[in-house]
């Protein structure tokens, strides 16, 4: 398998929980803990960390087209960073402008998004953007 990139992040029995108490303190530990409930109600998945700091629900199988990489990866997920929580929205964000009109105070990058704390956002519409990301994926990797 030379020439073969492999992904260093993977799915293991690390501790969700206690990845989330001590990766973050105060605000961002009570929001992640929120999320963490959140995302579990809306996909029905368990929780699993994804290498060291990542929190994924689900998982489907990608062949990169611009490399010889392939692997497993989330169907959603999040993870306490330093500056920020971030969302991995993996479909991007084409086709959820609307979302984020209304969505409060945020920043994107290609399948990411940044929010401080969870004050600055509406749940609610976090709440749509979450479950319609997490069913286009399902969707477009036929997973029932």
């Amino acid at each position: 398998m030379q020439g073969m990139s492999t992904i260093k992040t993977l799915a293991n029995d690390g501790n969700v929980k206690d990845f989330i108490n001590n990766a973050a303190s105060g605000t961002k530990r009570d929001d992640s803990l929120v999320l963490l409930e959140m995302f579990t109600k809306i996909t029905g998945e368990q929780p699993k960390m994804w290498g060291t700091s990542i929190i994924g629900f689900g998982q489907y199988h990608y062949k990169s087209e611009r490399s010889n990489q392939e692997g497993d990866w989330p169907l959603i997920g999040f993870s306490p960073r330093k500056q920020n929580l971030t969302l991995y929205i993996m479909p991007g964000f084409g086709d959820y402008t609307n979302f984020l009109a209304n969505l409060g105070k945020h920043k994107t990058s290609k399948g990411c998004l940044y929010i401080n704390k969870l004050a600055d956002v509406d749940m609610t519409v976090l709440g749509q953007l979450i479950e319609k990301s997490y069913v286009d994926m399902k969707k477009k990797h036929n997973l029932s």
